[in-house]
């Protein structure tokens, strides 16, 4: 299975964000702490807010909060929102296919994305944000 950026750069900011003492910050800042593009980390900032996950302030001292504590954020909620197609294969999203009344591959890789969405959704942002120390000096974030 492969995510998109799109998830990816939504999971980064939200750890981003858990990571944040004061819990804000902007996207010029996120952008330059993974070297991402400003403009992708906007469309991702707006779907983030419509989801609820972030809020967003406008003005002086603006910025990017998250929208809920990190430890009631799984990354499983947030990857099947952010996520276009969790269709491993074509037959998953009713594609005609020669075996398929017999075909156990389609269960098969069903059950694979089952137990790969229950690993995340066992896991917060919280937890992503651990060994918090580690992890802000590698982003460059004050303590």
């Amino acid at each position: 299975m492969r995510l998109t950026a799109l998830t990816d750069f939504s999971l980064r900011m939200l750890i981003h964000l858990a990571l944040r003492p004061d819990g804000r910050a902007t996207i010029a800042e996120v952008a330059a702490a993974y070297r991402i593009s400003e403009n992708h980390l906007m469309k991702v900032a707006h779907l983030l807010g419509q989801a609820g996950y972030v809020t967003t302030l406008r003005g002086r001292g603006g910025g990017l909060s998250l929208g809920r504590p990190a430890a009631e954020i799984t990354a499983g909620e947030v990857v099947r929102r952010v996520e276009p197609d969790m269709a491993l294969v074509p037959c998953f999203a009713g594609a005609d296919c020669a075996i398929l009344p017999a075909c156990r591959l389609k269960q098969t890789l069903h059950q694979a994305r089952e137990a790969f969405l229950a690993v995340l959704d066992a896991t917060t942002i919280a937890e992503l944000a651990q060994p918090a120390p580690a992890l802000r000096e590698l982003l460059g974030i004050a303590a």
